[in-house]
């Protein structure tokens, strides 16, 4: 069960709550699982509980222990353990991990797209400055994802070398921020969405495009960024490079396990990393509904730091043969190598197979 087909039975258990007179609310028109927060467990775990309380005119934990049973039965569901003030936390059968590694595997540097174009047209404005450029760049990436219609607009025509170090670009500039690309004001369309992040203090051209790239959407907006040569050092304390080097370990194990006569191939394989990776449609679609590249930026730390301690154990060692669980473990580093390789593009920064 993957984690949109998760969501759908999730909502079917709130629906069959209602039809039996159990609750008393709305049907919602979607729900959000997630990997289980500090204290939780299983697999995935969902608050629809606690949204549902208030309406519902009853507590959230009274809520989880009515939708509890409607889930528990489920083929596909193990089980369901209410934690917290009502958080419903969902253990899935053997086959998720392995649907999951599977959809992300098919769909390449492209999980977490939307399957199509959207309806949601999206005009960006940033003021003339470097940070606030790059933002809006990361911006329009992420809601083109979704499926959104893009136009990006800068108050004055970009530097050249924002756009040659940087590779930003703007559809369109003007002084006044009132005309399109054709120097005209369609009335139609929504107010733009200004991107307006705390000005970076220090020119980040020197770091080159992948560092100064995420040096300045590293921080959330409010933040100032840190524009030092620490983010060029090949070390631990660095997250984009963790980053770059977990996605570059995955493509090396794959290199090895091809030297060594055996390839990847999806199993019930357990690790912190599969939930990480299952939230990655989540992150993708709230950093484009927030305008806030950080999200995802943070979210590649996190799968990064979890992937990187199973990758030691991928490889056979010594005269230890290939088995299933070391083909299902490469596949699991390959799709977490996957989503770190996507999502680096999005934020317009290369991740190359060697470092």
């Amino acid at each position: 069960m993957t984690p949109v087909e998760l969501s759908r039975t999730v909502l079917r258990a709130v629906r069959r709550a209602v039809d039996e007179g159990e609750l008393r609310v709305s049907v919602p028109e979607r729900v959000v699982v997630s990997a289980p927060g500090p204290g939780g467990c299983g697999d995935y775990a969902t608050n629809i509980a606690l949204q549902l309380a208030r309406p519902a005119g009853q507590p959230p934990l009274r809520v989880a222990e009515i939708l509890r049973p409607h889930l528990a039965g489920v083929d596909g569901v193990a089980d369901v353990v209410v934690t917290g003030p009502g958080f419903l936390n969902i253990s899935l059968g053997g086959t998720a991990p392995v649907a999951l590694v599977e959809e992300i595997l098919r769909r390449g540097t492209r999980y977490g797209y939307a399957h199509g174009p959207s309806a949601d047209f999206v005009p960006l404005c940033c003021p003339h400055e470097v940070r606030a450029v790059v933002v809006m760049d990361a911006v329009a990436r992420i809601l083109r994802s979704q499926g959104a219609l893009v136009r990006t607009r800068c108050e004055a025509a970009l530097e050249p070398q924002w756009a040659d170090i940087l590779g930003v670009r703007v559809d369109a500039h003007d002084v006044h921020g009132t005309q399109d690309a054709h120097g005209t004001q369609d009335s139609a369309d929504p107010p733009p969405h200004v991107v307006r992040p705390v000005p970076a203090l220090v020119d980040p051209l020197p770091l080159g495009r992948d560092a100064a790239r995420w040096a300045l959407l590293h921080p959330a907006a409010h933040d100032r960024p840190r524009l030092t040569d620490d983010h060029l050092v090949q070390r631990e304390s660095n997250p984009l490079f963790r980053v770059r080097y977990a996605h570059a370990r995955t493509g090396a194990l794959g290199r090895n396990a091809a030297a060594l006569g055996f390839d990847a191939e999806p199993g019930d394989v357990r690790h912190e990393v599969t939930a990480l990776l299952a939230d990655h449609p989540r992150v993708l679609a709230q950093a484009a509904a927030h305008r806030a590249p950080d999200r995802l930026a943070r979210h590649l730390v996190t799968v990064a730091d979890a992937v990187l301690p199973l990758l030691p154990a991928v490889l056979p060692r010594g005269a230890e043969k290939p088995s299933a669980t070391h083909r299902a473990r490469l596949a699991l580093a390959e799709a977490a190598g996957t989503v770190l390789a996507g999502g680096l593009s999005l934020l317009g920064i290369d991740a190359p197979d060697h470092l």
